[in-house]
């Protein structure tokens, strides 16, 4: 699928990236991918348990190096929905990779909200099934 077909310049500038930042979370570089932000970024993930918001790069860096220790993932493209600001985003992905104390396959689906300031992403809001990480990990009950 190619993503991004019919996109403006705006939004085509955008898209770059978020297809940056997931470069960098695929090579588990959460600097790599902070460079895609906003120094007063917004990271939200309200499915997690409790749900967690990340206001700053510097409350970012530990958080994803954290995450990028334990698993290691590519995220891939499947559909962008263009809004009507086009400092937004809708992004569907999914993901393949590893739980790697384990070496156990993590995959998951993702809708994600970006927003975006100067070309750098300010705000996202990440929705995907936290149960997945559980069953890498093998703490799910049963």
């Amino acid at each position: 699928m190619t993503v991004g077909h019919g996109l403006d310049e705006h939004r085509r500038r955008n898209l770059a990236a978020v297809e940056s930042a997931f470069a960098a979370i695929g090579r588990g570089d959460a600097e790599g991918q902070l460079a895609n932000y906003v120094d007063d970024l917004a990271l939200e993930f309200p499915f997690t348990d409790p749900p967690k918001a990340v206001r700053s790069k510097t409350e970012a860096l530990p958080y994803l190096s954290g995450a990028f220790g334990v698993f290691r993932f590519e995220l891939v493209i499947d559909d962008v929905i263009a809004c009507v600001d086009p400092d937004r985003l809708v992004i569907e992905a999914h993901s393949t990779g590893t739980y790697l104390p384990t070496g156990a396959a993590y995959v998951n689906r993702y809708v994600i909200l970006f927003g975006f300031r100067d070309g750098l992403i300010a705000t996202q809001r990440e929705f995907f099934d936290p149960t997945q990480a559980m069953r890498s990990a093998g703490t799910f009950p049963v």
